[in-house]
This record gives structure tokens, sequence and C-alpha cells, in this order.
């Protein structure tokens, strides 16, 4: 399992002065308008017109491929998509093909991280705290494996972690299999991994939990790993 990065302690991860950021609730949205608000809001935070912002929210059936990804991890055609009503994006995140759908918790972060540390390495190592975290909460040991990223119960990873990184301010971010539609991640060979499996926190503890109560106790977590204080504030307001 992979440790702290150097200097970071166990109880404070990030160790500085505290920030802001405001979190907001989406419902389901669509994958391209859920890119456009990202993108909005990246260029505004780029310019320094924007606070740190958490956009949480779940998705329709989707498929997205990151830069480094391979159409060969795509196990069907894209007319047999089409006909089992998921769509497919190629994207500009990190990493390989990822499902998203209902059930799942998409989390995708707007941050500058020159207030948090400027350290790729240990801003992914926080992501996966916050989510090991939130997984404690319903008694889930959750972890990390040195090979791939995310976080993984044994061999199965429950969430994904994908990002973009720009001048320190980044976009995307995770998704955590709360109770999606399983069958739907045979379509893949998720992140390109073909060795290891898939589960959800539903499958983990057999029975399913409201994904928007997740939402909000992964902002909990994610207040206390990356030091900063939770605003919530309305979809019309961003």
């Amino acid at each position: 399992m992979t440790t702290a990065p150097s200097g970071v302690s166990k109880e404070n991860l990030s160790a500085r002065p505290r920030t802001t950021c405001r979190a907001s609730w989406l419902g389901t949205l669509d994958y391209s308008t859920a890119y456009d608000l990202q993108t909005r809001l990246w260029r505004e935070k780029l310019n320094g017109r924007a606070e740190d912002t958490l956009l949480m929210l779940e998705h329709p059936p989707t498929l997205t491929l990151g830069k480094s990804g391979k159409l060969e991890n795509l196990l069907v055609t894209r007319g047999e998509l089409a006909s089992r009503g998921v769509s497919l994006f190629f994207t500009d995140r990190g990493g390989d093909i990822t499902y998203h759908g209902p059930g799942q918790l998409v989390v995708y972060l707007i941050l500058n991280l020159a207030s948090h540390g400027k350290d790729i390495h240990r801003y992914i190592y926080n992501l996966q705290e916050v989510v090991i975290r939130t997984l404690a909460d319903f008694s889930v040991e959750a972890g990390r494996d040195d090979r791939h990223v995310g976080v993984w119960v044994g061999e199965e990873k429950i969430a994904a972690i994908g990002v973009a990184i720009h001048r320190w301010v980044t976009m995307h971010g995770l998704a955590l299999n709360v109770n999606p539609i399983m069958e739907h991640f045979r379509l893949i060979n998720p992140c390109g991994i073909r060795d290891k499996g898939v589960t959800s926190l539903a499958k983990l503890i057999g029975r399913d939990v409201p994904v928007k109560d997740v939402a909000q106790m992964a902002a909990g977590h994610f207040s206390a790993v990356f030091n900063t204080a939770i605003e919530w504030v309305a979809a019309e307001s961003l």
C-alpha cells in the first residue's frame, strides 16, 4: 500500500492555512454540459475570478476515454453502445477508459494547487484519502495500489481517479461507485486494467445509499483532508 508523501501527516494531509471551497450538488447532468461547466470555471480560476469548487453529480450512462486511453479497451462496438443508451466521449483527463452512470458519485474539482502544496503526487494521494475516509464511515476498509491509481477494496476497484492540471489549476477528478449499473463495467476494461475487478459500496454493505448523502459525507472529508471550509451553493449561482 502507498504511504503518505514525505512531510504529510495522517491527521492533516495538507497542513496549510485554512481556505474556502464552494461545493454544489448538480444531480444528474450529461457529460457535455458538465464538461462545459468545468471548462468555464477552470478558465475563471486561471484568471483569478473564481473560488475553488467541487462539482458533485451523477451522469447518465457514459464512457470517457482519457488522453492515454486505448480504444481496444472498449469491448463492444459503438453501435452496441448506442443501442444500450451509453454515450462515449474522448476527453482531456489522464488515464484510460472509465464508466460513469447513475448510482456513481462523480466529483469534479476546480482547485488552485498553489494553495494546496503545488504537489501533484500529494494531490492524488489526498483525493484517495477523501474516498478512503468516506468508505470508512460505512465500515469499508479501502486502500491504495502502488501500480494503479484509484481506490481499492482488496483486488477490486471502487473509485477511479483521473485529472488534468494546467498552471496548477485542476479539472476532472474522481468517481466513486455507490450503486451503479455494474453490468456496464463489462463493456470495457476499466481504466485499461484486465486482471482486477470492480465493486461498489452497495455490494459491499448489502444496501443502497443515496448518492447525494455520500456526496455530503465526501465533502466533509474533503474539508478535513484539504484543510478547507466548505460552502454549499446552488447550481444556479456557479
